[in-house]
């Protein structure tokens, strides 16, 4: 059995220090811990690394697309190593939760997330797995838009290190220990 973790985010430098990237950074932090680097996957417009994780065969992937259309060269990954919606984990920026506060969870509507929209469309289903990061509402009258493209306060990105640690933790637990006992640890 193989997962497929994916990051949601929007590619190029321009993004990388965004609110909306946090599931680039974290799929970092998991390819580290794989001792794999990031490679070009023709057949998806993807970049992915493949290896084990905590034991289990792992694909980490991350679109080359922006946000709003990541769902189309997840899926062709998802295809092409013929992985299943039930092994399918989606790790992403979520402003209901606090920053420094994850969820996890399977299952669910999209919340106005364009990039789970895009991937819910594509995969036909939106029973897959999810890591929720946290990063908060927008302050005051700043719009959604601007504040997951902006980057991270100078207090965030104190923190932000531990919270990415964090969500790369309960992503290999719950691929190793199942949900139940993930929500358990992680979930506050």
């Amino acid at each position: 059995m193989t997962w497929l973790i994916a990051g949601l985010g929007n590619p190029g430098p321009a993004y990388a220090a965004t609110r909306h990237n946090v599931g680039y950074l974290v799929t970092d932090v998991l390819a580290a811990r794989m001792g794999g680097s990031w490679s070009s996957h023709r057949k998806s417009r993807t970049d992915i690394v493949e290896g084990r994780l905590d034991g289990e065969r792992v694909v980490l992937g991350r679109s080359r697309s922006y946000m709003n259309d990541s769902g189309g060269p997840l899926k062709a990954l998802a295809g092409f190593f013929d992985i299943d919606v039930e092994h399918v984990v989606v790790i992403h920026d979520e402003l209901d939760i606090d920053f420094g506060r994850l969820r996890v969870k399977r299952g669910g509507g999209d919340n106005g997330h364009n990039g789970l929209k895009s991937l819910r469309g594509s995969l036909g289903t939106g029973d897959f797995y999810r890591v929720r990061v946290g990063i908060g509402r927008p302050p005051g009258q700043q719009t959604v838009h601007d504040f997951v493209l902006k980057a991270w306060s100078s207090v965030e990105k104190k923190e932000l290190p531990i919270n990415v640690e964090e969500a790369a933790d309960a992503t290999c637990s719950l691929i190793t220990r199942g949900l139940e006992a993930t929500q358990s640890a992680f979930n506050r």
